[in-house]
């Protein structure tokens, strides 16, 4: 439970901060950020099998829904993403699903180049749902 808190609080809580790391389609919110690995505490990447450096980047995406009652709860999702370089290059990148206690988020770690500016597109259908929910975000990575 510990780990789930430092976790949470590390990569999830800025994202709720920041409106422009979400997407709210009807009942469903999904909040997702990227950033180098090197800003994860040793004990969070030890437990996540994650290696701590500034040339590897970290996708975190969740997905709450909005009960009657009005709460944001934790679901699960079939997750794609792709990342596009600004000179073409494309490529998918796994997500693993993690769940502690009651959150569900799901991560990916990859390698990235100092200045790589890379274009996410992320296919989130939430479980019971049909269709997709398309988001897109970009980041620059700086490993220097």
């Amino acid at each position: 439970m510990k780990v789930l808190s430092l976790l949470l609080s590390s990569l999830l809580l800025p994202l709720s901060l920041l409106a422009q790391n979400s997407t709210t389609v009807g009942d469903y919110t999904i909040y997702y950020n990227a950033l180098t690995t090197d800003s994860l505490t040793p004990e969070i990447a030890s437990t996540y099998k994650i290696q701590r450096s500034k040339s590897r980047a970290l996708i975190n995406i969740a997905i709450l829904k909005k009960d009657q009652l009005g709460v944001h709860r934790p679901v699960s999702a079939n997750v794609s993403l792709q990342s596009r370089s600004l000179v073409g290059h494309i490529r998918t990148i796994p997500l693993r699903e993690i769940r502690e206690d009651k959150a569900i988020y799901y991560i990916a770690d990859f390698a990235v180049a100092d200045r790589e500016h890379l274009h996410f597109n992320a296919d989130v259908t939430p479980q019971g749902q049909h269709y997709p929910t398309q988001i897109h975000f970009q980041h620059q990575f700086y490993t220097r």
